[in-house]
């Protein structure tokens, strides 16, 4: 009984240490796709390509997601979290450097690539990894801590790449060297540190070895429901960081102020990606929280429509507090709704098609823009997509801790 004693204490400790290292693979993943449009107009005039080449060059990375995250997840599901994670992010490392030693504009575009394919492998990976060393009903509470790295490093690499990075080399492969820091970083800990899961050797090859069935994952409708509130939540908040700046000036702001405005929504998003989780966790629910962001999107968009200048502070405010509560309850819902040894595949499935809303979102509110001069009409679809988003989280099974306590009853 002792014995067992010093091991649970010596799993708790090692849980939050994974969670650390899981939160700097997050923050790495996201600095180095970030950190491209602060200084887009340098890499545009010294590479003599156009804005669309640039806009292709940033998004790349977040369609690799969408493209391989099913095959990252089904390789975690096979060959296990810390080796299918730790070959992502040696691509990851390679595609990092490589950028910095690019010359032309056809290989940063491969190097981002790889880049971007070591991402889409290692994302999968990060809800597993809670999903094994945490319990269901604390999931949400670790995947807010581990994923508060993304929306920091999101933040900080739109606020310093130029002011303070660029200029230690004066070029963007010197930016893209600096930035790969935190990467080769994440990738020694996580080599180092990272485990399957509690529990003996034994117990975790047994799970890593059964058969996982992509088509029993395709299959569960549940799953599909955090899938299509997912696609919401990425459309919302890549159309609202790709163009509140232009809704912005079409209020009549400066484009620095629209920019300071605009960058509100990631700042916020950080508390939001923390306290929502944990309110959710000491209250026992998750949905409550998911249909409630959903309505506070609708809000947003539909008053932002007429809303003067001053009144888009508290808006972006309330955008990053519902889209940094939900994402991490999302993302962590299919720990609840599929056997573990199928949890790689059905966060490869929720992040591949998720993602792909975050792709289609700004493209079209572009288009809106092209054709009508305004935004007025992509903020109702924004609108009508959060409502659609608040009823399917009406369908969603309940997977908090209140859930358990009541089976137990």
């Amino acid at each position: 009984m002792e014995i067992e004693g010093m091991h649970r204490d010596e799993d708790s400790r090692r849980r939050w240490l994974i969670v650390a290292c899981a939160w700097l693979m997050g923050f790495a993943m996201f600095a180095p796709i970030l950190c491209v449009p602060p200084i887009e107009h340098i890499i545009k005039e010294e590479l003599l390509i156009t804005h669309e080449q640039i806009g292709l060059l940033f998004s790349l990375p977040i369609l690799m997601v969408a493209a391989l995250a099913i095959p990252g997840g089904l390789l975690a599901d096979r060959i296990g979290i810390r080796k299918a994670a730790g070959i992502g992010a040696i691509l990851m490392v390679a595609g990092s450097l490589a950028r910095g030693a690019s010359t032309n504009f056809e290989t940063l575009l491969a190097f981002t690539a790889l880049f971007g394919a070591g991402v889409a492998i290692v994302y999968p990976s990060l809800p597993k990894l809670v999903g094994a060393w945490f319990p269901r009903e604390k999931a949400g509470l670790a995947s807010g801590i581990y994923l508060s790295g993304t929306p920091l490093s999101c933040a900080l690499a739109l606020a310093i790449t130029l002011p303070l990075v660029y200029p230690v080399t004066n070029t963007f492969q010197g930016t893209f060297y600096i930035w790969s820091i935190p990467v080769i970083v994440a990738a020694l800990l996580w080599w180092i540190i990272v485990r399957d899961s509690p529990g003996s050797s034994t117990q975790r090859q047994r799970t890593i070895g059964r058969s996982v069935s992509l088509s029993l994952v395709w299959k569960n409708k549940n799953l599909w429901l955090a899938v299509i509130i997912l696609f919401i939540i990425n459309f919302h908040f890549y159309s609202w960081a790709g163009w509140t700046p232009a809704l912005m000036m079409l209020k009549g702001a400066s484009p620095e102020l629209a920019a300071v405005i605009t960058s509100v929504i990631t700042w916020v998003c950080i508390p939001g990606i923390l306290i929502i989780p944990l309110v959710s966790y000491k209250v026992g629910v998750v949905k409550p929280f998911i249909w409630g962001a959903a309505l506070a999107l609708v809000f947003v968009a539909w008053s932002a429509i007429n809303a003067s200048l001053p009144f888009f502070w508290p808006l972006m405010a309330i955008i990053g507090i519902a889209i940094g509560g939900a994402f991490p309850l999302v993302l962590s819902l299919q720990i609840g709704l599929v056997p573990e040894e199928s949890v790689g595949a059905a966060s490869g499935m929720l992040l591949s098609i998720g993602y792909i809303g975050g792709v289609i979102g700004p493209p079209v509110a572009g288009r809106i823009l092209d054709t009508t001069g305004t935004l007025d009409s992509f903020l109702i679809v924004l609108g009508v997509l959060a409502l659609a988003g608040a009823a399917v989280a009406l369908f969603m099974p309940e997977t908090g801790s209140r859930l358990k306590l009541r089976k137990q009853l």
